[in-house]
């Protein structure tokens, strides 16, 4: 292993993100030999996954110190902490502060836990990060938590309540970041469409990204992370409108389509809810193409309702799917619901995955012969503006690179593109 800080991520883009701070904490305490892993706690398997990463470092790494962090470790500290092979374990706030890499234990100490109660924090300060390594986007934090109490969801005790990162300091770390190079920015957090509820004149998700895209004009793409299409503001529907710059591909959670699924879920809108919000998004952008969470054999669900889940998905003309087997998450209410046969569950998820992978055909299909401007990442791949992977035989094009390209084939998974003349 390298001399410097090791860090491993686990889970979605805000973590990617915090990973990068972390680093650099880390990089700045000179904390050599040391590898970090920032959990996820969404599904079982994230956690079992991040323990069995542990076990094998240390086997790899009998010297290092292994500091554990992340939303599986603020949940449940001691599980970690237990381990033989772990050195600290630091929670979800105790990461983003500096002086927690100062002082770490020494390999092999006694200390085993730095975890402050994560409902006790009110504010979410902005971190200057300087690139990202390994990715050709980078990725800007603009709030974290979560106020809402979706029944299968374990993350708001991992991150505690809504908090939202002040508009000038997101604009700084964009800025920053373009002017470093890196052509696309995506704005990620926990709920980010609850954006801007605690601070002063409570300003919106699309308020925020007007701002961003006003003041900062070499942006040349502005992503959004996943959204939660009951929550998206007047203002974000008018960009959506108005601004090519901000990408036309959003990844809803949406979880179910059945509405008493959805009641028992404690989600905030209907089935009727997520089709009128797409029609309606395709009506100001008809290029835009939608993703969607979606969590199959939740308790009580049956195969009728799971029926309407899977004629949501034509209804609102999703794209790109991504699937979850319920996982019963110790705490949560959905855990002491009557739960369905985990055959049912893993044969609902494959239904819908094929489900998925034909409105994937479908999308390439419709795509072929067109020219878009692709966003280079690592490996010869990139992406279109709607999120679409596309696979170049150019060894030479390095990530960040955006070019035209004529999507020539497809597998039924990415595009075969070759350069526009």
């Amino acid at each position: 292993m390298s001399t410097g800080p090791d860090v491993v991520t686990f889970g979605c883009r805000l973590n990617t993100y915090e990973s990068e701070v972390m680093k650099a904490h880390a990089s700045a305490a000179g904390l050599e030999g040391t590898i970090v892993f920032n959990t996820c706690a969404v599904t079982n398997t994230a956690v079992r996954q991040a323990r069995q990463a542990i076990r094998k470092a240390r086997r790899e790494n009998p010297d290092a110190r292994i500091i554990v962090t992340g939303c599986a470790a603020q949940v449940n500290p001691g599980e970690f902490a237990a381990m033989p092979e772990v050195n600290l374990v630091l929670g979800n706030e105790e990461k983003m502060k500096a002086e927690s890499w100062m002082s770490p234990p020494a390999p092999h100490a006694d200390e085993r836990v730095r975890v402050n109660d994560i409902m006790s924090v009110k504010e979410t300060a902005g971190h200057l990060v300087q690139g990202f390594e390994g990715h050709a986007r980078a990725f800007v934090q603009v709030q974290n938590g979560c106020d809402h109490r979706c029944t299968f969801c374990i993350i708001p005790y991992g991150r505690g309540n809504s908090r939202s990162v002040p508009a000038g300091e997101v604009v700084a770390q964009v800025r920053a970041l373009v002017e470093s190079g890196y052509r696309e920015i995506v704005l990620t957090g926990v709920d980010i469409t609850s954006y801007g509820g605690d601070l002063p004149g409570t300003p919106s998700l699309g308020n925020l990204a007007r701002r961003i895209l006003k003041l900062v004009p070499d942006l040349e793409r502005l992503r959004l992370s996943s959204i939660d299409s009951i929550e998206a503001d007047g203002e974000l529907m008018r960009l959506i409108a108005e601004e090519e710059r901000l990408m036309p591909h959003l990844h809803l959670s949406l979880q179910s389509g059945d509405d008493m699924i959805l009641k028992r879920m404690k989600r905030r809108h209907q089935r009727a809810d997520s089709i009128r919000f797409c029609e309606e998004a395709r009506r100001l952008r008809p290029d835009i193409v939608f993703g969607a969470d979606f969590i199959t054999g939740f308790p009580t669900e049956t195969g009728e309702m799971f029926e309407n889940t899977l004629r949501l998905v034509d209804e609102c003309g999703l794209t790109w799917l991504h699937v979850f087997p319920f996982s019963p998450r110790p705490g949560t209410p959905a855990a002491r619901m009557p739960q369905v046969e985990r055959r049912l569950v893993k044969e609902r998820a494959e239904r819908l995955r094929l489900k998925g992978a034909e409105c994937v055909r479908t999308h390439l299909d419709a795509g072929l012969g067109a020219t878009r401007s692709v966003l280079m990442e690592g490996g010869m791949i990139g992406r279109t503006h709607q999120f679409t992977p596309v696979r170049m035989s150019d060894a030479s094009l390095r990530p960040g690179t955006i070019l035209d390209v004529r999507l020539a084939s497809h597998d039924g998974a990415s595009f075969e593109g070759l350069r526009a003349a």
